[in-house]
């Protein structure tokens, strides 16, 4: 097993130049399969989890979430990234002390957001977002974590969709000493140029959900350095599981199970995937 400071080195260098995709498994068993896959890192998604646990996006309490986000990091070795939402905590100094309870799950990288998750209201004001960046990377250096700290602006998903703004913020979180920046929803070459120019030579994350007409070579040619699935692959799950069931109550037929992966496959895939992790 790869030790914690041997990921987060890891990450850091995965950062520095390239582009890299890193998905979102949402329990254990996608987690190990990804990293059976090839991928170089993953990261938690609330909604993924969140989902999968019967609840809304967002519903979760600090305490369920960083476990969940300790279970992921013990089950890889590859680096994690935690989807941490809004840092559990309006105020700077909550905001903080939520950060360092991450940082002691061993992950590799953390994500903040400007969300206050108040529909009327939806983004924090621009200097008290300012300020809650500053306390997260405060925080991250009086832990002495080589963590990479990713801010997050949510206006286009959030009903503020202001490409203005949206640049204006990642500037300040960069300067306020963002390691990463991150505007999810933007989805037009134009958007992500422009996000991608402000706040260079800093990377800018990505993500991928309903922007299928970009390819990896595509982003990175844009500039892009990492690029997130967000909850989309859970979806891709949920969303087989969906059709499969209405198809089954609303028709009484069970055609979708054609073509399925056969058990053996998986319980292949798990016997060679422990067999390693039991190999000194």
């Amino acid at each position: 097993m790869s030790t914690i400071i041997e990921k987060r080195r890891v990450f850091r260098q995965l950062h520095e130049r390239g582009c890299f995709v890193i998905p979102n498994p949402w329990n254990v068993g996608t987690a190990r399969y990804l990293q059976g896959l090839g991928f170089k890192a993953l990261a938690t998604t609330s909604s993924g989890f969140a989902h999968a646990m019967g609840y809304r996006d967002g519903a979760l309490s600090r305490d369920t979430v960083l476990a969940h986000i300790r279970e992921i990091v013990a089950a890889t070795d590859l680096p994690v990234n935690a989807d941490y939402e809004g840092g559990y905590a309006h105020e700077p100094a909550g905001l903080a002390e939520s950060v360092r309870l991450c940082i002691e799950t061993g992950v590799a990288g953390l994500s903040i957001e400007d969300s206050t998750g108040d529909p009327q209201n939806p983004l924090y004001d621009f200097d008290l977002a300012l300020a809650r960046v500053r306390a997260a990377r405060a925080a991250i250096d009086r832990a002495g974590a080589d963590v990479i700290f990713t801010a997050r602006s949510e206006g286009f998903i959030r009903g503020r969709p202001d490409l203005a703004e949206t640049v204006r913020r990642l500037k300040a979180f960069a300067e306020a000493g963002a390691d990463c920046l991150y505007a999810p929803g933007i989805n037009t070459r134009e958007e992500v140029t422009a996000v991608v120019q402000a706040v260079a030579p800093k990377p800018v994350n990505f993500l991928m959900a309903t922007a299928i007409h970009f390819s990896v070579n595509d982003l990175t040619g844009l500039g892009v350095r990492r690029i997130s699935t967000g909850g989309t692959l859970s979806r891709v799950a949920w969303n087989a599981f969906v059709h499969s069931a209405r198809e089954i109550t609303e028709q009484g037929k069970f055609e979708s199970f054609k073509g399925v992966m056969g058990n053996a496959e998986l319980n292949g895939f798990f016997r060679e995937d422990h067999a390693r992790r039991k190999t000194p």
